[in-house]
């Protein structure tokens, strides 16, 4: 399998993942760029690829780079495109990804009980915000603010935690 043939079969693919980071925040030479950079890179890492896990190698590579890219034109990372970009694989992102676990229990164990439990219902459970409201007697809207100033206040502790480092 060369790299033409996995350029031809999977750039509409990459460049979907991509798109989906940007958010519109970029232009399209960008994306084209970060495109270009993910199957170059999985080249380069041709000979650790295994078989039937090129899709997904791919769409990793194209998601950090994107966020990559982001990052380097000053915009804001949601968090969880963050989560998303952090895989196994790696000792260095093995021990992020403990770190960042633990930051994120420390963050829900201070949490009250009503954002708390909304926050557990929404991304463990994966249950809709019209359910959680249902469920908790609230407005959708209600649990929606409550999920956005979570997610703002785990950023900051993430960022705390960086600048501390």
């Amino acid at each position: 399998m060369g790299l033409r043939w996995m350029i031809q079969r999977y750039t509409p693919y990459v460049s979907a993942v991509v798109w989906g980071v940007f958010g519109g925040r970029l232009i399209a030479q960008d994306a084209e760029e970060v495109t270009s950079d993910a199957f170059l890179l999985l080249w380069r890492r041709r000979g650790a690829l295994q078989a039937g896990k090129v899709k997904s190698y791919l769409s990793a590579i194209a998601r950090t780079r994107a966020i990559d890219r982001l990052r380097q034109a000053g915009q804001e990372v949601s968090l969880e495109d963050e989560a998303l970009a952090i895989s196994a694989g790696t000792p260095e992102k093995e021990v992020l990804l403990r770190e960042s676990k633990q930051l994120l229990l420390h963050y829900l164990d201070s949490m009250n009980g009503t954002d708390r439990e909304i926050f557990l219902r929404y991304y463990y459970l994966c249950e809709s915000a019209p359910a959680i409201a249902r469920r908790l007697n609230m407005s959708p809207e209600a649990v929606r603010q409550r999920l956005s100033r979570g997610r703002r206040q785990l950023q900051r502790m993430f960022e705390e935690e960086d600048r501390a480092q």
